[in-house]
């Protein structure tokens, strides 16, 4: 049994599909949601893996969301003992953040849609996206990005701009800037809320862009699925590495 600690920051940030995949090949998901309530364990020795998903909060947003803090302790525990770590979204910035990285705004403005991600050489011999091949889109649905990586960060993969979409972190350890995890349940709520709340920030915001975008995130399902479902089986495989017998 492949032990996975996943850490939800948002009723609407949901592991989704990624969870699916992952249950699919036999992984047990503990999802703790700190924001709820839910206390998160002081260390990592009943999971062989953490999982650390996306939310709207700042990664260096402590004061505001307490749990914070706890989570770049259980990411640095991770790295430091080789526990097998993804990052998704917010989470990969958490463990920029953990690692010494910067956090802050795209420059380039948000990024939302369907957009390529293209590997870059580093990523074809990489334990957990080697096995990828070629160049897929992601959906993206972001505002901050990682603008300076710690020290020892690969970059795996990039934006049509240039910024980091995959990073290895550390042996066992990755983030993921773009989202492989939502469906059009989880990206209706976000359109949703952006509708109502950001009209004129640069997002969706539009019924029309929301419709446009809903609708060519449900004609991409199969691409999306053969795309990123190999991602998370990897994950599953690193896991199951992670504490040898």
């Amino acid at each position: 049994m492949t032990r996975v600690l996943v850490v939800q920051h948002e009723d609407d940030c949901p592991p989704a599909l990624v969870g699916a995949w992952l249950e699919g090949v036999g992984c047990v998901l503990d999802v703790r949601r700190p924001y709820a309530g839910d206390p998160l364990p002081a260390g990592l020795d009943d999971h062989d893996a953490l999982l650390v998903l996306g939310g709207p909060m700042g990664a260096d947003d402590e004061a505001d969301h307490a749990w914070l803090a706890p989570t770049k302790d259980l990411v640095r525990l991770a790295l430091r003992d080789e526990v097998a770590l993804l990052g998704i979204c917010l989470g990969h910035q958490i463990i920029t953040s953990a690692m010494g990285g910067a956090i802050g705004r795209n420059p380039l403005g948000r990024q939302v849609g369907l957009l390529p991600v293209a590997w870059t050489e580093a990523a074809s011999d990489d334990e957990l996206v080697g096995l990828l091949g070629s160049g897929r889109r992601g959906l993206h649905w972001n505002d901050d990005i990682a603008l300076t990586l710690p020290p020892g960060a690969v970059v795996l993969a990039t934006a049509p701009a240039g910024e980091p979409q995959v990073v290895r972190f550390g042996r066992r350890a990755w983030g993921v800037q773009h989202h492989p995890e939502v469906d059009e349940v989880v990206v209706g709520l976000w359109v949703q809320w952006s509708d109502e709340h950001e009209s004129d920030d640069g997002g969706p915001g539009r019924a029309a862009d929301s419709a446009a975008l809903l609708g060519e995130l449900r004609g991409a399902r199969s691409e999306l699925d053969e795309a990123w479902r190999p991602l998370a089986e990897s994950f599953a495989r690193v896991a199951r590495g992670s504490h040898p017998a």
